[in-house]
């Protein structure tokens, strides 16, 4: 599990994710922080785009993510004697000599776990990092499937200003590797500076999941019981529903 965001994607990650994703999930994932006494970590902390409102409202919670340009990001919005919250780590093997009452892995975070042994062992290293009654939340988009086939070919996904007078969009494209359920998904970051227009490429294979592999995927995991949710307001899964919000417990 490598796919670190490049130095560019990380500088203008805020800026897009407030606008196309916010308003999606962020509030699901705050109020189960906020029902959370003791201590939680977030894999996958990133830019911090839930992180620092949790530390702002006086939650117990440590960060750690793969990607060095999205912590670096980070640690200039945290004071510094808040800095050691936050750690370069990976979700397969990540290490704390202390446990949490919740962890989550928002906003595809297991979808970037592409080997199904490595998936286990993520499970089984969050399970083993979680008090008793602790819970573990991740998600993952539900495949549509006549959008996987036939993918996106240079769909401009925001456009907008990063600085007065300064414009940047993001342009993707997808090609799916079915047998091996991949979605692999190119990246182009396009911005003004100075008198010129600069661009930046990345490169990202994401995992897609269908409801009963995910289940098989926890059941085989060492978490006794677990739900999936079909979105971020509670409901069940249905014909409509178009994420999968999957909710694990430590007995």
């Amino acid at each position: 599990m490598t796919f670190e965001y490049p130095e560019n994607f990380a500088r203008f990650y805020d800026l897009i994710y407030h606008e196309v994703r916010d308003s999606v999930d962020l509030e699901f994932f705050q109020n189960e922080i906020r029902q959370t006494k003791g201590k939680i970590l977030e894999i996958g902390v990133g830019t911090g785009r839930s992180f620092t409102q949790a530390l702002k409202e006086g939650a117990d919670i440590y960060g750690l993510d793969i990607s060095p340009a999205m912590i670096g990001v980070l640690l200039k919005k945290l004071e510094k004697e808040q800095h050691w919250r936050i750690s370069l780590q990976n979700i397969v093997d990540f290490r704390f000599d202390f446990r949490f009452d919740l962890i989550i892995a928002p906003f595809r975070v297991m979808m970037h776990v592409l080997d199904k042994e490595e998936q286990i062992r993520a499970i089984n290293n969050v399970y083993d990092h979680l008090n008793p009654n602790g819970r573990f939340i991740f998600d993952a988009f539900i495949p549509d499937l006549n959008r996987l086939i036939t993918g996106f070919d240079n769909y401009t996904d925001f456009e907008g200003e990063y600085e007065p007078g300064k414009k940047m969009r993001r342009i993707v494209s997808t090609t799916p590797d079915l047998i091996n359920q991949i979605i692999n998904v190119d990246f182009r970051m396009e911005w003004e500076e100075g008198d010129q227009w600069k661009h930046e490429i990345w490169k990202v294979p994401m995992r897609f999941f269908f409801r009963y592999e995910l289940e098989h995927l926890v059941e085989r995991s060492k978490f006794e019981s677990y739900k999936i949710l079909g979105d971020y307001q509670g409901n069940e899964l249905n014909q409509d529903s178009k994420e999968f919000v999957v909710i694990c417990q430590k007995q």
